[in-house]
């Protein structure tokens, strides 16, 4: 049986893949063409690695032939872009292409990676779960407006007799974080006393490595047309950021930044932004999203798949090793 792992050299693919390869599944990665290859360049000889483009339906289906088993988590996952139409072409459109095909195609099952930005918050008081309805269209975010209407791809196609499950990850954190993805990019700031100060908010923490074992159960025992969150621990911002300095011995963040400034911050660097054609150090949506307190019930993936729960803290140390020991630190 093979199993077809697209954004094979991203940071939850390539720990798909390896949880894969542990139960001796027979692995073809799809990757665009020119992307960093490091986290599974020593898996070369172990899986088949295929180029491609979500966008080329042509290769999709040639990648695709001969699959039983579809893993869709190629998604364009950042917080910005000089054209933001790329969130929708990669994360809907890519996402739907991946989906028509393994339907054409007869494919046996299909893990679809969404995200909690399709779940939404509702405070520190209520944890959303899989039945929560989406309320973050508000924050302006392409990349979390793109991921939940790539999710409703997966359950239009669902709907057209695509044996698809949803899984859900949370603050996905861990080891080969190449990018690094806004996650890491935390863990990286405060290694180098980049984070002066912090908000209110709140996220949900989650090991890489359990996210990959989730996958595979999801495939395995998860219900078709479902969604499963993939996560662990609820923390505020100031205990996540704390937790870090403690961790990695390094000074926490030393005020809580006012959000109606850092709000008006954003807004003059996004401005600042759009003259200079640079990535801003922080925008208006990334603000208007850290304020909200993401935090989730995950149960109902822990009762019916058995994810595993790392320690958090044992989590966020694997991390701070692993960004030391690659040059992260400045």
């Amino acid at each position: 049986m093979k199993t077809l792992v697209t954004g094979a050299s991203g940071l939850v693919g390539s720990s798909v893949i390896r949880e894969l390869l542990s139960q001796g599944r027979d692995v073809r990665a799809f990757t665009l063409k020119g992307c960093d290859m490091s986290n599974i360049e020593a898996l070369k000889d172990r899986i088949e690695i295929v180029e491609g483009d979500l966008l080329d339906m042509d290769s999709i289906r040639s990648a695709m032939k001969g699959c039983d088993i579809v893993y869709q988590i190629a998604a364009r996952y950042t917080l910005w872009a000089k054209n933001p139409q790329i969130f929708y072409d990669i994360n809907v459109q890519g996402s739907a292409n991946v989906m028509e095909t393994a339907l054409e195609q007869g494919v046996k099952k299909v893990v679809y990676t969404s995200s909690i930005a399709s779940v939404g918050a509702y405070g520190p008081e209520n944890p959303a779960d899989e039945n929560a309805v989406y309320n973050l269209w508000d924050t302006g975010n392409h990349y979390i407006r793109s991921k939940y209407l790539g999710e409703q791809e997966a359950v239009k196609y669902y709907k057209k007799g695509l044996p698809v499950v949803i899984v859900n990850p949370t603050v996905v954190t861990g080891v080969r974080d190449q990018v690094p993805t806004p996650s890491g990019k935390t863990i990286v700031d405060m290694l180098n006393n980049n984070m002066p100060a912090y908000i209110d908010g709140g996220i949900n923490i989650v090991d890489v490595e359990d996210v990959a074992k989730g996958h595979v159960l999801a495939e395995l025992k998860g219900r078709v047309g479902e969604r499963y969150i993939l996560g662990n621990t609820n923390l505020t911002l100031k205990e996540y950021t704390h937790m870090i300095a403690r961790l990695a011995n390094v000074d926490p963040p030393k005020f809580k930044m006012p959000y109606n400034l850092l709000l008006y911050i954003s807004y003059v660097v996004e401005l600042i932004s759009k003259i200079t054609r640079k990535e801003p150090l922080v925008t208006v949506s990334t603000v208007k999203l850290a304020k909200k307190y993401m935090y989730y019930d995950c149960s109902k993936a822990v009762n019916e798949l058995g994810l595993p729960r790392t320690p958090v803290e044992e989590t966020v140390t694997k991390a701070i090793d692993w960004f030391r020991e690659n040059g992260y630190v400045k």
